[in-house]
């Protein structure tokens, strides 16, 4: 602040008798003015902006076994659910920690063998039923603010389907996929025309999308009541199977397995257009309904289905994977490998930086 000083001039008059010679007239000076110097004006220093790191989002990842990404070691969590330890969910966090999105990953439920109906009820490995696992909701409370996962396969009975078109997978090979053919009178060399032309085959199949369509329904409504501020990220499957199914034809690059052992390309055909595209079609629509989010994989893995050899991110049927059953090791069963996860966790990952706003 300026300060600004009164200077005072006093003159002083001399009285001089009247016999006394006239004095010269004293002239005073012209007051010179008087400068104060001003303060100088020192602005503030300025103080750095402060931006608040936005709060991690607590987090609870479900699924099945593409969720889980089983043949992937090592594993954790319940032995019978196969988890890798470097599954999507372990790097989709990597990948938006690195963007400057944290996620609170509060739990990861994932399980191999899962069906959409085991969110909401204990999961069973006995052919008893006895509960193994509980259910994946029970990961789920109010203060959840992301759910992210991979449901809808295994209650489409997509093993029951690959049973019902190989020969080898009912044998001694298939022991390890806890499935049943759907009807083992009928050969796995009619399989297309048993789903495609034959009545129960059809039946079968309108039946198990039915219980997706109504299982994801319920689902969401189910996370919706218990995490009424989550958002839900449903997501789909990498393509299995190209366009050109005679790409199927050749081995496995430095093995000796087709990428889909005995299935013939009618069958390939038909699990392409008249499963997974249909599924994903339908998990899609169920999310729109819901106002969740949908990752379509599908669409994005068109050049890398178990039939592109280098490029492939499925690791083959009968293909043997990285995790050992005692001293077995268990097939892939087509389900990603490791480029596969890493496509599955860049389209996971992509889509919540863009639903969380960043």
């Amino acid at each position: 602040m300026r300060k600004t000083a009164a200077a005072a001039l006093v003159v002083l008059g001399l009285w001089v008798t009247a016999a006394a010679p006239a004095a010269s007239p004293v002239v005073a000076p012209a007051a010179l003015p008087v400068v104060v110097p001003a303060s100088p004006v020192v602005a503030p220093a300025a103080l750095p902006v402060v931006v608040p790191a936005a709060a991690p989002v607590e987090t609870v990842f479900i699924g099945d076994s593409s969720t889980a990404n089983f043949g992937i070691a090592p594993t954790r969590g319940p032995a019978e659910c196969l988890r890798s330890a470097e599954n999507y969910p372990v790097k989709v966090v990597e990948r938006l920690a690195s963007a400057g999105v944290r996620l609170d990953v509060r739990a990861d439920v994932s399980c191999g063998g899962a069906r959409i109906r085991d969110v909401w009820e204990a999961q069973s490995f006995s052919p008893s039923g006895a509960a193994g696992v509980a259910p994946q909701e029970s990961a789920v409370g109010p203060d959840t603010g992301l759910v992210v996962g991979s449901l809808g396969g295994n209650t489409a009975g997509v093993a029951s389907i690959l049973k019902q078109c190989s020969q080898r997978l009912r044998g001694d090979e298939g022991l390890l996929m806890p499935a049943d053919p759907v009807d083992a009178s009928s050969p796995p060399s009619e399989c297309a025309a048993f789903f495609g032309n034959g009545r129960a085959g059809q039946e079968w199949l309108a039946a198990r999308m039915a219980a997706v369509r109504q299982d994801l329904g319920r689902m969401f409504d189910r996370i919706g009541a218990q995490a009424p501020n989550a958002r839900v990220v449903l997501v789909g499957y990498p393509r299995l199977v190209p366009a050109d199914t005679a790409r199927c034809l050749a081995e496995v690059p430095g093995g000796s397995e087709k990428p889909f052992a005995d299935i013939g390309q009618d069958a390939l055909e038909f699990l392409d257009a008249g499963v997974q595209r249909p599924l994903d079609a339908l998990m899609r629509e169920a999310a729109e309904e819901a106002g969740a989010t949908y990752v379509d994989l599908y669409a994005s893995t068109g050049s890398t289905t178990g039939c592109d050899g280098a490029r492939r991110g499925i690791g083959a049927l009968l293909e043997g994977s990285e995790v050992r059953f005692g001293d077995r090791e268990l097939p892939w069963y087509v389900h990603p490998n490791r480029t596969g996860r890493d496509l599955q966790a860049a389209g996971v990952a992509e889509a919540i930086e863009g639903l969380l706003g960043t």
